[in-house]
């Protein structure tokens, strides 16, 4: 089993490595990069269709997984699978065009409901939780208390990947970290094993590392909305698909996700659009304060990365829900020293458009 482990993780990464040169020629040909001067402060334009190379990567080595002789214990495999990639490929091409024309929040916004929407229709859904305190799952929901949740869920993942995109390597080794952790619990952790069922977060651990080689500082290449986007919507609905695997990417994610509702609460308080980029995010205000695109980028995985390890050890969900309360603790003292610091500091203005995404 650890060779086809290993099989599947080398051929995500080798073909993103493969596609990167093609995704940075497109990138030039059609002039999708970056702007100087903008919310990352760039020299001079980057190609911006590294999220080209993450896709193309993580389909293929899906597709070719699915004839590896493994074992498969969902009956609705093959149709959450359909799902994951339709919806994938929906929010890919529809951030694709964002990239290119440069969309508003609005028609941002629309992609990514019908993009939940496809994972919920092929069974992508949140039925139950595991009771923390009690340690057992709950009744299922209502019908429209699962579609709601499920699809906010998922729009969540998206948005707080393409808010997280904004240092060098950020946000590509975040969703590395994420996807081992979903890897590790579904291979190793989970008894009986869901062997099929972990090769989904392989598959896009190699091609996330893929990318993060191109992208680490100093960048040759950005993820692009094609790219977070993308990545979003796989994190959030392999949490999901073999059984829901919340709490994992609760921790891991605890950091950006923190970082999403404190820039939505700050941006609606002074009466802006929550959906416009500026540099208050936690990641732009330490660059502001002297730290290096490395140190910001090492220091969220070092964090994420110990919280991720901490679902995979305690067995307790008690244990984690106290884990989870306090790492948030440690964010919002953090986030209020960050917020003392600038005070005095003028605002800076936001980009015209394009949504979060600085690619």
């Amino acid at each position: 089993m650890n060779t086809l482990y290993l099989l599947v993780f080398v051929l995500a990464l080798s073909t993103a490595l493969v596609l990167m040169p093609l995704a940075v020629y497109l990138s030039k040909r059609y002039a999708i990069v970056s702007r100087p001067g903008g919310r990352r402060r760039e020299a001079q334009p980057i190609p911006k269709l590294g999220g080209l190379a993450m896709y193309g990567s993580f389909v293929l080595t899906v597709l070719v997984a699915q004839f590896l002789p493994v074992p498969r214990q969902d009956p609705n495999e093959i149709i959450r699978l359909i799902g994951l990639l339709a919806g994938s490929t929906f929010i890919f091409v529809a951030s694709l065009l964002d990239d290119r024309y440069e969309f508003s929040a609005l028609p941002q916004g629309i992609a990514q409901i019908i993009a939940a929407g496809i994972a919920v229709t092929f069974l992508i859904f949140i039925e139950t939780v595991n009771n923390p305190f009690t340690g057992q799952q709950t009744d299922p929901w209502p019908h429209v208390v699962t579609v709601t949740l499920s699809m906010f869920w998922l729009g969540l993942m998206m948005n707080t990947v393409n808010f997280l995109d904004g240092v060098d390597g950020l946000a590509g080794g975040v969703a590395l970290i994420a996807g081992a952790m979903l890897f590790i619990n579904s291979a190793f952790i989970v008894q009986p094993a869901q062997t099929s069922v972990s090769l989904l977060p392989l598959a896009l651990m190699g091609a996330s590392l893929g990318f993060l080689l191109y992208n680490f500082y100093p960048a040759r290449v950005y993820m692009g909305s094609n790219g977070a986007f993308f990545l979003g919507y796989a994190l959030g609905t392999l949490s999901i698909i073999g059984g829901a695997k919340m709490a994992t990417i609760l921790l891991v994610m605890g950091l950006p996700l923190m970082d999403l509702a404190w820039q939505v609460v700050n941006r609606l308080r002074a009466g802006k659009n929550p959906m416009v980029g500026d540099r208050g995010h936690a990641h732009f205000r330490l660059l502001d304060m002297g730290f290096s695109q490395r140190q910001i980028a090492l220091t969220y995985y070092l964090f994420c990365a110990f919280f991720g390890v901490l679902t995979l050890v305690i067995t307790s969900q008690l244990f984690k829900f106290v884990a989870l309360g306090v790492m948030l603790a440690l964010i919002a003292i953090g986030f209020v020293l960050l917020a003392r610091r600038r005070q005095g500091s003028s605002p800076v203005s936001s980009e015209s458009a394009g949504g979060e995404s600085s690619g």
